[in-house]
Protein backbone atom coordinates (compact mmCIF):
# COMPACT_ATOMS: atom_id res chain seq x y z
CA UNK A 1 0.00 0.00 0.00
CA UNK A 2 2.55 2.75 0.58
CA UNK A 3 5.52 1.01 -1.58
CA UNK A 4 6.76 1.96 -4.71
CA UNK A 5 9.03 5.39 -6.12
CA UNK A 6 6.59 7.52 -7.69
CA UNK A 7 2.62 7.39 -8.49
CA UNK A 8 0.81 8.26 -11.38
CA UNK A 9 -2.51 8.33 -11.78
CA UNK A 10 -5.66 7.45 -10.02
CA UNK A 11 -6.37 4.22 -10.18
CA UNK A 12 -10.19 2.17 -10.54
CA UNK A 13 -11.72 0.74 -7.41
CA UNK A 14 -14.56 -2.08 -7.66
CA UNK A 15 -15.72 -3.21 -4.67
CA UNK A 16 -17.92 -5.64 -6.36
CA UNK A 17 -15.68 -7.55 -8.46
CA UNK A 18 -17.44 -11.11 -7.78
CA UNK A 19 -20.75 -9.22 -8.83
CA UNK A 20 -23.12 -8.99 -5.60
CA UNK A 21 -21.54 -12.64 -4.27
CA UNK A 22 -19.87 -11.13 -1.82
CA UNK A 23 -21.52 -8.16 -0.44
CA UNK A 24 -24.85 -11.18 -0.47
CA UNK A 25 -22.46 -13.38 1.28
CA UNK A 26 -20.50 -10.86 4.18
CA UNK A 27 -24.84 -9.48 5.06
CA UNK A 28 -25.52 -13.42 5.42
CA UNK A 29 -22.49 -13.94 7.77
CA UNK A 30 -23.19 -10.50 9.36
CA UNK A 31 -26.97 -11.79 10.30
CA UNK A 32 -26.23 -14.94 11.33
CA UNK A 33 -23.15 -13.64 13.57
CA UNK A 34 -25.80 -10.82 15.21
CA UNK A 35 -28.06 -13.52 15.66
CA UNK A 36 -26.41 -16.17 17.24
CA UNK A 37 -25.03 -13.10 19.42
CA UNK A 38 -28.38 -12.20 20.48
CA UNK A 39 -28.93 -15.91 21.55
CA UNK A 40 -26.25 -15.61 23.60
CA UNK A 41 -26.53 -12.23 25.06
CA UNK A 42 -30.50 -13.42 26.20
CA UNK A 43 -29.04 -16.29 28.25
CA UNK A 44 -26.64 -14.45 29.88
CA UNK A 45 -29.41 -11.73 31.12
CA UNK A 46 -31.09 -15.02 32.14
CA UNK A 47 -28.53 -16.08 34.24
CA UNK A 48 -25.92 -15.23 37.13
CA UNK A 49 -22.24 -15.07 38.36
CA UNK A 50 -19.21 -16.83 35.60
CA UNK A 51 -22.15 -18.27 33.78
CA UNK A 52 -23.53 -15.15 32.90
CA UNK A 53 -20.18 -14.06 32.29
CA UNK A 54 -19.10 -17.17 30.06
CA UNK A 55 -22.24 -16.39 27.67
CA UNK A 56 -21.07 -12.83 27.32
CA UNK A 57 -17.74 -13.82 25.72
CA UNK A 58 -19.14 -16.34 23.85
CA UNK A 59 -21.82 -13.33 22.48
CA UNK A 60 -18.41 -11.40 21.77
CA UNK A 61 -17.28 -14.14 19.80
CA UNK A 62 -19.96 -14.56 17.81
CA UNK A 63 -20.96 -10.96 17.17
CA UNK A 64 -17.62 -9.50 16.98
CA UNK A 65 -15.93 -12.37 15.58
CA UNK A 66 -18.44 -13.91 12.65
CA UNK A 67 -21.24 -10.79 12.70
CA UNK A 68 -18.48 -8.33 12.36
CA UNK A 69 -14.75 -9.20 11.12
CA UNK A 70 -15.75 -12.28 9.01
CA UNK A 71 -17.88 -10.07 7.46
CA UNK A 72 -15.58 -7.37 6.52
CA UNK A 73 -13.07 -9.84 5.06
CA UNK A 74 -15.85 -11.47 2.99
CA UNK A 75 -16.47 -7.72 1.44
CA UNK A 76 -13.12 -6.94 1.04
CA UNK A 77 -12.60 -10.62 -1.35
CA UNK A 78 -14.29 -8.65 -3.84
CA UNK A 79 -12.28 -5.25 -3.68
CA UNK A 80 -9.82 -4.97 -6.68
CA UNK A 81 -8.05 -2.05 -8.06
CA UNK A 82 -7.48 -1.66 -11.44
CA UNK A 83 -3.11 -1.94 -12.48
CA UNK A 84 -2.43 -3.06 -8.81
CA UNK A 85 -2.80 -6.87 -6.93
CA UNK A 86 -3.71 -7.05 -3.39
CA UNK A 87 -1.93 -8.82 -0.56
CA UNK A 88 -2.77 -8.92 2.88
CA UNK A 89 -0.09 -8.62 6.03
CA UNK A 90 -1.07 -11.71 8.24
CA UNK A 91 -0.14 -10.11 11.73
CA UNK A 92 -2.19 -6.73 10.81
CA UNK A 93 -5.29 -8.87 9.67
CA UNK A 94 -5.50 -11.10 12.69
CA UNK A 95 -5.01 -8.14 14.96
CA UNK A 96 -8.21 -6.37 13.27
CA UNK A 97 -10.31 -9.85 14.44
CA UNK A 98 -8.71 -9.61 17.80
CA UNK A 99 -9.88 -5.61 18.21
CA UNK A 100 -13.55 -6.66 16.78
CA UNK A 101 -13.93 -9.28 19.50
CA UNK A 102 -12.85 -7.61 22.61
CA UNK A 103 -14.45 -4.12 21.91
CA UNK A 104 -17.53 -6.05 21.81
CA UNK A 105 -16.85 -7.67 24.63
CA UNK A 106 -15.96 -4.35 26.38
CA UNK A 107 -19.75 -3.28 25.33
CA UNK A 108 -21.67 -6.04 26.44
CA UNK A 109 -19.65 -6.30 29.75
CA UNK A 110 -20.32 -2.17 30.09
CA UNK A 111 -24.02 -2.71 28.86
CA UNK A 112 -24.44 -5.71 31.15
CA UNK A 113 -22.92 -4.34 34.27
CA UNK A 114 -25.45 -1.06 33.74
CA UNK A 115 -28.30 -2.59 32.73
CA UNK A 116 -30.92 -0.03 30.80
CA UNK A 117 -28.82 2.63 32.13
CA UNK A 118 -28.54 5.50 29.30
CA UNK A 119 -25.48 6.43 30.03
CA UNK A 120 -24.00 2.83 30.17
CA UNK A 121 -25.70 2.45 27.01
CA UNK A 122 -23.96 5.46 25.10
CA UNK A 123 -20.82 4.81 26.47
CA UNK A 124 -20.73 1.40 25.39
CA UNK A 125 -22.15 2.25 22.13
CA UNK A 126 -19.37 4.99 21.39
CA UNK A 127 -16.62 2.86 23.02
CA UNK A 128 -17.68 -0.37 20.74
CA UNK A 129 -18.76 1.88 17.92
CA UNK A 130 -15.19 3.32 17.84
CA UNK A 131 -13.14 0.24 18.27
CA UNK A 132 -15.07 -1.48 15.40
CA UNK A 133 -14.27 1.45 13.09
CA UNK A 134 -10.50 0.99 14.09
CA UNK A 135 -10.82 -2.79 13.42
CA UNK A 136 -12.18 -1.58 10.23
CA UNK A 137 -9.45 0.59 8.57
CA UNK A 138 -6.57 -1.10 10.61
CA UNK A 139 -8.03 -4.05 8.20
CA UNK A 140 -7.98 -1.87 5.36
CA UNK A 141 -4.39 -0.79 6.21
CA UNK A 142 -3.43 -4.58 6.02
CA UNK A 143 -4.16 -4.06 2.22
CA UNK A 144 -0.74 -4.31 0.27
CA UNK A 145 -0.27 -2.43 -2.86
CA UNK A 146 2.18 -1.12 -5.31
CA UNK A 147 -0.10 2.72 -4.56
CA UNK A 148 -0.84 5.25 -2.60
CA UNK A 149 -3.85 5.37 -0.54
CA UNK A 150 -5.82 8.17 0.69
CA UNK A 151 -9.27 8.87 2.26
CA UNK A 152 -11.89 11.50 1.60
CA UNK A 153 -12.18 12.77 5.83
CA UNK A 154 -15.90 13.86 5.41
CA UNK A 155 -17.03 10.06 4.64
CA UNK A 156 -14.33 8.67 7.53
CA UNK A 157 -16.25 10.48 9.70
CA UNK A 158 -19.75 9.56 8.19
CA UNK A 159 -18.98 6.13 8.78
CA UNK A 160 -17.34 6.69 12.27
CA UNK A 161 -20.75 8.08 12.96
CA UNK A 162 -22.41 4.98 11.82
CA UNK A 163 -20.26 2.12 13.68
CA UNK A 164 -21.36 3.82 16.76
CA UNK A 165 -24.74 4.47 16.18
CA UNK A 166 -24.97 0.42 14.82
CA UNK A 167 -23.40 -0.52 18.33
CA UNK A 168 -25.47 1.59 19.85
CA UNK A 169 -28.28 -0.10 18.42
CA UNK A 170 -26.59 -3.22 18.71
CA UNK A 171 -26.19 -2.80 22.48
CA UNK A 172 -29.85 -1.76 23.14
CA UNK A 173 -30.57 -5.03 21.19
CA UNK A 174 -28.60 -7.19 23.42
CA UNK A 175 -30.63 -6.24 26.69
CA UNK A 176 -33.92 -5.43 25.42
CA UNK A 177 -34.41 -8.22 22.48
CA UNK A 178 -35.45 -11.63 22.95
CA UNK A 179 -37.53 -14.30 21.72
CA UNK A 180 -36.73 -16.49 17.98
CA UNK A 181 -38.70 -13.66 16.00
CA UNK A 182 -37.58 -10.51 17.56
CA UNK A 183 -33.85 -11.70 17.52
CA UNK A 184 -34.57 -12.79 13.99
CA UNK A 185 -36.05 -9.26 12.76
CA UNK A 186 -33.05 -7.67 15.46
CA UNK A 187 -30.64 -9.49 13.74
CA UNK A 188 -31.25 -8.64 10.10
CA UNK A 189 -31.03 -4.91 11.29
CA UNK A 190 -27.95 -5.03 12.48
CA UNK A 191 -26.67 -6.80 9.19
CA UNK A 192 -27.86 -3.82 7.29
CA UNK A 193 -25.70 -1.95 9.92
CA UNK A 194 -23.24 -3.81 9.94
CA UNK A 195 -22.50 -3.88 6.11
CA UNK A 196 -23.37 0.12 5.77
CA UNK A 197 -20.55 0.84 7.85
CA UNK A 198 -18.00 -0.82 5.91
CA UNK A 199 -19.15 0.23 3.05
CA UNK A 200 -19.79 3.75 3.81
CA UNK A 201 -15.67 3.56 5.01
CA UNK A 202 -14.63 1.36 1.55
CA UNK A 203 -16.15 4.34 -0.50
CA UNK A 204 -13.80 7.00 1.72
CA UNK A 205 -10.81 5.30 -0.33
CA UNK A 206 -9.14 6.60 -3.32
CA UNK A 207 -5.76 4.84 -5.04
CA UNK A 208 -3.70 6.29 -6.64
CA UNK A 209 -1.13 3.29 -8.68
CA UNK A 210 2.90 3.53 -8.50
CA UNK A 211 3.91 3.86 -11.88
CA UNK A 212 7.32 2.04 -10.98
CA UNK A 213 5.40 -1.11 -10.02
CA UNK A 214 7.31 -3.03 -7.12
CA UNK A 215 6.79 -6.45 -5.36
CA UNK A 216 3.94 -6.29 -2.77
CA UNK A 217 4.24 -8.58 0.30
CA UNK A 218 2.33 -10.25 1.85
CA UNK A 219 -0.40 -13.51 1.29
CA UNK A 220 -3.71 -13.44 -1.41
CA UNK A 221 -7.10 -13.11 0.06
CA UNK A 222 -7.94 -16.92 -0.93
CA UNK A 223 -4.64 -18.42 0.99
CA UNK A 224 -6.68 -16.79 4.54
CA UNK A 225 -9.74 -18.00 3.10
CA UNK A 226 -9.21 -21.69 4.25
CA UNK A 227 -7.94 -20.93 7.64
CA UNK A 228 -10.93 -18.59 8.28
CA UNK A 229 -13.83 -20.71 7.12
CA UNK A 230 -12.54 -23.31 9.39
CA UNK A 231 -11.88 -21.11 12.22
CA UNK A 232 -15.12 -19.34 11.89
CA UNK A 233 -16.95 -22.92 11.37
CA UNK A 234 -15.48 -24.63 14.54
CA UNK A 235 -16.36 -20.89 16.68
CA UNK A 236 -19.97 -20.79 15.28
CA UNK A 237 -20.86 -24.59 15.68
CA UNK A 238 -19.28 -24.61 19.43
CA UNK A 239 -21.67 -21.72 19.99
CA UNK A 240 -24.68 -23.08 19.03
CA UNK A 241 -23.95 -26.38 20.34
CA UNK A 242 -23.79 -24.73 23.60
CA UNK A 243 -27.05 -22.70 22.90
CA UNK A 244 -28.89 -26.02 22.15
CA UNK A 245 -27.70 -28.07 24.90
CA UNK A 246 -28.63 -25.36 27.47
CA UNK A 247 -31.62 -25.03 29.29
CA UNK A 248 -34.40 -23.12 27.03
CA UNK A 249 -34.92 -19.16 27.61
CA UNK A 250 -38.25 -20.02 28.80
CA UNK A 251 -36.73 -22.32 31.14
CA UNK A 252 -34.11 -19.98 32.43
CA UNK A 253 -36.34 -17.41 32.77
CA UNK A 254 -38.97 -19.90 34.70
CA UNK A 255 -35.76 -20.95 37.19
CA UNK A 256 -34.90 -17.17 37.62
CA UNK A 257 -38.61 -16.49 38.96
CA UNK A 258 -38.47 -19.30 40.93
CA UNK A 259 -34.51 -17.76 42.39
CA UNK A 260 -36.69 -14.89 42.96
CA UNK A 261 -39.78 -15.80 45.07
CA UNK A 262 -37.12 -17.91 47.30
CA UNK A 263 -35.22 -14.92 47.76
CA UNK A 264 -38.29 -13.22 48.82
CA UNK A 265 -39.79 -15.63 50.86
CA UNK A 266 -36.54 -15.67 52.96
CA UNK A 267 -36.47 -12.39 53.53
CA UNK A 268 -39.77 -12.00 54.92
CA UNK A 269 -39.46 -15.22 57.04
CA UNK A 270 -39.00 -14.87 60.64
CA UNK A 271 -35.83 -15.27 62.26
CA UNK A 272 -36.00 -18.99 64.56
CA UNK A 273 -32.83 -20.57 66.82
CA UNK A 274 -32.02 -24.18 66.26
CA UNK A 275 -34.41 -25.84 67.51
CA UNK A 276 -37.16 -23.90 64.86
CA UNK A 277 -39.00 -21.67 67.48
CA UNK A 278 -39.32 -18.17 66.29
CA UNK A 279 -37.28 -15.67 68.18
CA UNK A 280 -38.48 -13.15 70.38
Amino acid sequence: MRKGLGWGFVSPIDHFSFGLLTPALAYVMSSVGSMLGLLLTSRARLSSGRESKLWLVGAAFAIGGTGIWTMHFLAMLGFSVAGSVIRYDVPLTALSALIAVVVVGMGLFLVSYGGERLTYLLGGGVLTGCGVAGMHYLGMYAMNMSAMVSYDPVVVSLSVLIAVAAATVALWFTVRVSGALRIGGAALVMGVAVSGMHYTGMYSMSVAVHSDMVPVPGVKAVDLLLPLIVGISVITVGLLLAVILSPSEKELRSEAEYRERLRGNDEGAPEVDLFGTPRG
